[in-house]
């Protein structure tokens, strides 16, 4: 996950760097655009056709979105499934979540409202369940409603207005404080991170996080920092990374990669993207959460985030526990990445899981 604000391609979930107010498709708003959304509903077996069947056991259809942002993947699908479907939100954002619930309602039929309830009292077509929770946490989620999921998106960017809230400290474009979690209830934020972690461990974290090369460079500037008064703004990190890191030796700003390490580690994203995969590649029969035929689909936007996951969907269709579903990596076409940048390192894997 590169830095939000750091260069062209950097991604955000539901942002888009075109905006505009024309009409776009389903799931889109203007300056609000799912990356990828056509391949993504292709991936998931929708299209642009409306989804047909049941789900497990002759159930409802079920579609997990494990990383819900502002509910545009989600909304999309919402809008193609078959009356008595149930659409599953997980999001650590709850502000974010709330918002996507009220999209994904009606886009599904509904006028917001708990359980699928419309303003009116009418039932809406499909039942919509949010969850504030890390993606990690999906198969514990699904376990605890009862529910088998038939599609499943997690994807792995962030929405815009997270980036663009000089509050969360994700962007060294603009100076506020040094938070960097993506859930604010929870954890140490980066300020405490950096405070308390020796040389040693900053400089892991910005190799292994960040694929940084000046990274004993950079943590020996930190500490040498810190033991001047504490740097709680994103505005003093950026400035300490910019003074040992040369401008120019790369087309990016000198501080990119030490926020993206720094972010990455606050919120113990690979971590938690080892967790889900590893509940993915248990398929069907390992877990109570996964209906047999379901599809899976991840959404990575560089090689820390889809080298695990080309593994581990690698390793699922090797043992016969799934079958890869199109052309992998899918990309984000010409003319998205003209109207929306961050879209432009987005890949997409996928599969079906048959055991």
């Amino acid at each position: 996950m590169s830095d939000p604000a750091s260069r062209p391609d950097a991604r955000g979930r539901d942002g888009s760097g075109g905006g505009g107010g024309g009409v776009g498709p389903v799931g889109a708003s203007a300056g609000h655009a799912p990356v990828m959304l056509a391949e993504t509903l292709e991936a998931l077996g929708l299209g642009t056709r409306e989804a047909q069947g049941h789900g497990a056991h002759g159930g409802p259809l079920v579609y997990l979105d494990c990383t819900a942002g502002l509910g545009g993947h989600a909304s999309a699908v919402a809008a193609l499934l078959p009356a008595g479907s149930v659409v599953v939100l997980v999001d650590l954002d709850a502000g974010n979540l709330a918002r996507a619930a009220e999209r994904v309602r009606a886009a599904a039929g509904g006028v917001g409202g708990a359980g699928g309830q419309g303003s009116a009292g009418c039932e809406s077509p499909v039942s919509v369940r949010a969850v504030h929770a890390n993606f990690a946490e999906a198969p514990h989620v699904m376990a605890g409603l009862g529910l088998r999921a038939d599609l499943v998106l997690a994807d792995l960017g962030f929405a815009s207005t997270q980036v663009d809230d000089a509050g969360r400290g994700l962007s060294f474009r603009q100076d506020g404080p040094l938070d960097m979690r993506l859930d604010r209830s929870r954890g140490p934020t980066a300020a405490a991170l950096i405070a308390g972690a020796e040389a040693g461990e900053l400089e892991r974290w910005l190799r292994e996080y960040g694929e940084e090369r000046h990274a004993r460079r950079i943590a020996g500037a930190i500490v040498a920092a810190r033991a001047q008064g504490p740097i709680e703004t994103t505005g003093q990190l950026a400035g300490i990374v910019r003074g040992v890191v040369p401008r120019g030796a790369e087309p990016i700003d000198p501080a990119t990669r030490t926020f993206q390490a720094l972010r990455i580690a606050v919120n113990d994203e690979l971590g938690s993207l080892d967790v889900f995969l590893e509940a993915v590649s248990r398929g069907h029969a390992g877990g109570a959460w996964l209906a047999r035929g379901a599809r899976v689909a991840v959404v990575a936007f560089h090689s820390l985030e889809d080298r695990p996951v080309k593994r581990a969907f690698g390793g699922l269709v090797e043992r016969g526990l799934a079958e890869a579903v199109g052309g992998q990596p899918a990309r984000p076409s010409e003319g998205e990445v003209a109207g929306n940048p961050r879209a432009r390192s987005a890949k997409l894997r996928a599969v079906r899981v048959v055991g």
